[in-house]
């Protein structure tokens, strides 16, 4: 008889990214990932106290998943912040469950967007900025976090709305939102 192949605490986080990606985080429970394991709802109890834990390091995981995703550059698009933020969209347009997890739940809670934004989620994109921008660290910061959100806007309203993506428009209101930031910094002083 062949031995039982041992559920691990990493297994059954896949497990749950990959019920959050394929049919919503709101579906992770003890059943829907024993199922997805092929196993009892014993090993994921034993590895996690509640299931709450298992949503939150399935949300990790999604985190992960999510920075990579965004920076990773092909240098499909003129200017790599250009394809940063475009890379955001087509992520809520391509994960919308996961997008959904992300950024429409409760587990940055406590977390500011500053800290988000500057932590080491993005930290490898301020160098880039600077460079492309021509502008110190704490520009950078304040380029990226007015188009942020501005972009964040636009993926939200795909996510949580089937609206039809328009990669032309979204391109133009993320270069004007580029544009615009960077006439407010070095023409005015302001930011």
């Amino acid at each position: 008889m062949p031995a039982i192949a041992k559920v691990t605490k990493e297994m059954i986080i896949d497990a749950a990214f990959e019920i959050a990606k394929e049919i919503g985080a709101e579906n992770i429970n003890a059943r829907t990932v024993s199922q997805k394991l092929g196993c009892s709802t014993q090993p994921v109890l034993y590895h996690f106290k509640t299931i709450e834990d298992v949503r939150m390091a399935a949300h990790r995981k999604a985190g992960e998943f999510y920075i990579n995703y965004v920076t990773n550059l092909s240098g499909k698009y003129e200017r790599p912040m250009l394809e940063v933020g475009m890379r955001h969209i087509q992520f809520a347009v391509e994960e919308t469950n996961l997008f959904r997890f992300l950024f429409h739940s409760n587990y940055y809670t406590g977390v500011s967007l500053s800290d988000w934004l500057t932590g080491k989620n993005f930290d490898s994109l301020f160098p880039i900025l600077e460079r492309q921008a021509k502008v110190d660290k704490q520009q950078a910061y304040n380029i990226f976090s007015q188009i942020f959100l501005v972009t964040h806007g636009i993926a939200s309203l795909l996510a949580n709305n089937a609206m039809a993506y328009d990669e032309a428009y979204c391109i133009k209101t993320l270069s004007n939102a580029y544009f615009g930031t960077m006439h407010l910094i070095k023409d005015r002083g302001l930011l």
